[in-house]
Formats: structure tokens, C-alpha cells, sequence
């Protein structure tokens, strides 16, 4: 009796045809993505080279069309304001509101503008007041650690690097979805000889670099949002917020002093840049100290100046379980 060694019947075919247009729907889907993602970059690099007046004036159609039309993440930015100053009045966390919606349209732009300027650009409306700060530390061939905030324009303090002898390393989390933009942020960030270093790569190059012939300079932002699962809780702008914990092991495990970065507007497109020393010494102070140094300071500089922090970040998203401690201030 003949049997044949492969029968179709309309179910196989069925399954069949499902099973090569999903891939040709995952296909598609892939290749446009990956179009939309240089379409994106593409636009960036022309926005880059535009002259200043214009890149404000888009900046202030920008802003009508986020704040007025898609109201980008309207609600959090206000509930966000309201939980840090509850002292304010309505009209008060209004004019805030706003003022951090054009701010937050002019630092777009900006950050894809760094891409193109030239030295001479960025000398002129990017002032650095103590880069000396970072010799004293190189002469002794000791690596330092300075922790940032998402406050004012932080991207074009890249420029840095030209004034220093010690190498920086600017830790970053990778963008997922989008590559080509990635790759487009690290080569912005990277022209002047910054390196960036992938988040989960922190602790062990700031461990290379402190037995290294060249002292490094390792950039961390402690103001975003960590997991769920954080341990480190204390007060911040009135809130209980969690913090992620490795500017203080990294420090510990190091002993490498620990600065602050402090960005200051001083007018549309213009910066002043200050480095203060937190901690000389970490070995001499309990480990939560460091961070508790670091929070303070980040408080003050919101408080100063609240319209330029990032309040659209989901920064306190997560609640404190019970079992875990909030630490006093």
C-alpha cells in the first residue's frame, strides 16, 4: 500500500499561509521601523546645521503644539509640581509649568544642535568656571566621580573634555528601540573625546580606570527613576523617592572623591557650568552619607530654579514597600 510522503490538506495550507505572512508582517515591520529610525536621525542632522534664530524659532512652535495640542505628559509635569511645592499657589505652578515646557523645547533642540557647533559656538555661550577642579585630582593620578542632574542643558557639558587631561566617562542607558538615534547621541556626545560607557558597564570601568595609567572622570545622573526594586528611600522634594544606590557602591569600593556638576541658564542658549566637591574622602563617611550629600545639594539647586528640571520624568512612579527603609534627612 502507497503512502505519500507528504499530504496537503486545507488546514496545513491554512497554517501554511498564516505562518509565511507573519513573516512577511514582521518583515515589513522590521524594515520600516529601521526607514523611520534614519528618517528620524536624518531630520536631526539637518536640524543640526540651522542657525540659532531658527532652531528657537522652531523651538516656540514646539512648544505651542506640545503644550496647547498633545499636552505631552501635561499631568504628571503638574501633579509633579504640586507634590514638590505644595507651599505654591495655582498661578505659581502655572507659571512654572510653562517656563519648563519652553525650556524643555529649547533643550531638545539644543542637544541636537551640539552636534554641529564649533568650538568657538559652544565658548560662547557655554562658560566652565572651575575646570581646574579636575588637575588637582590628575597630579595625583586619582580618578574622581561627578554625579549630575537633569537640570538645565547637561549634554553640551561634553565640551568638557577639551579642557581636562583626564578622560571622561559618561554613563548612559542605551536607547532600545532606536539604534540609529543612539548612535547619533553617542557621536554627539563623543566628539570632543568623551567615551560613553552603557550603564550596567559603570562599576567595572570606573574600576579599570582607577588603576589606569590615565585618570577618568566617571559622569553619573542619580536623579532618574531606578527599579522597583531600589533599597535606597529617603525625603527628596517632599516626597518619598528611591534612589539608585551606585554613585554611593562605586565610590565606596574606589575611595574616588566625589564632585557635582551644576548648570545654571544665564539666558536663551547660554550656560554657566560650576564643579563643587562633595565628598574628598569617602572612606571617612558612612556609605549613605554620600548620597545623602549628593540629594541635598540636587534639592537646593530644583528648588532655586524649578522650571528647569525634567519634571515630564515619571521620577516617582514606584511606591516604598514596607520592609524597606527610609532614611532620614
Amino acid at each position: 500500500m502507497h503512502v505519500p510522503f507528504f499530504r496537503l490538506n486545507k488546514s496545513s495550507i491554512s497554517a501554511t499561509v498564516r505562518a509565511i505572512l507573519l513573516i512577511l508582517q514582521l518583515t515589513i515591520s522590521k524594515y520600516m521601523n529601521s526607514l523611520l529610525d534614519r528618517l528620524v536621525v536624518g531630520l536631526c542632522k539637518l536640524t543640526a546645521r540651522l542657525p540659532f534664530w531658527i532652531i528657537y524659532g522652531l523651538a516656540d512652535i514646539f512648544y505651542v503644539f506640545i503644550y496647547y495640542i498633545v499636552r505631552y505628559r501635561k499631568q504628571t509635569v503638574h501633579q509633579n509640581l504640586i507634590n514638590s511645592f505644595p507651599e505654591k499657589s495655582h498661578e505659581e505652578i502655572k507659571k512654572i509649568t510653562k517656563k519648563f515646557y519652553h525650556h524643555l523645547c529649547d533643550l531638545g533642540l539644543e542637544t541636537i544642535k551640539f552636534s554641529r557647533m564649533t568650538e568657538k559656538e559652544i565658548d560662547a555661550r557655554l562658560k566652565i568656571h572651575n575646570p581646574e577642579i579636575f588637575e588637582k585630582y590628575y597630579q595625583k593620578h586619582q580618578s574622581v566621580i561627578l554625579l549630575g542632574l537633569h537640570h538645565n542643558n547637561w549634554e553640551w557639558c561634553g565640551s568638557m573634555q577639551r579642557f581636562i587631561k583626564a578622560q571622561f566617562l559618561v554613563v548612559y542607558n542605551p536607547v532600545r528601540k532606536n539604534k540609529a538615534l543612539e548612535r547619533f547621541i553617542l557621536d554627539s556626545r563623543e566628539r570632543f573625546g568623551a567615551k560613553s560607557i552603557p550603564v550596567h558597564h559603570s562599576i567595572r570601568t570606573a574600576l579599570e580606570f582607577n588603576n589606569s595609567e590615565r585618570p577618568g572622570v566617571l559622569i553619573l545622573v542619580g536623579d532618574q527613576t531606578p527599579p522597583s526594586t531600589a533599597q535606597f528611600w529617603t525625603t527628596f522634594l517632599n516626597q518619598e523617592t528611591a534612589f539608585f544606590t551606585g554613585p554611593m557602591k562605586i565610590s565606596v569600593k574606589t575611595n574616588q572623591p566625589v564632585l557635582l556638576q551644576h548648570t545654571r541658564k544665564t539666558g536663551r542658549g547660554r550656560y554657566e557650568v560650576f564643579y563643587h566637591l562633595l565628598i574628598e574622602d569617602p572612606s571617612v563617611v558612612k556609605p549613605e552619607e554620600i548620597l545623602m550629600v549628593y540629594i541635598q545639594k540636587i534639592e537646593e539647586v530644583i528648588q532655586a530654579e524649578p522650571e528647569y528640571w525634567l519634571w515630564s520624568h515619571r521620577r516617582w512612579k514606584h511606591t516604598r514597600p514596607a520592609n524597606v527603609e527610609l532614611h532620614k534627612r
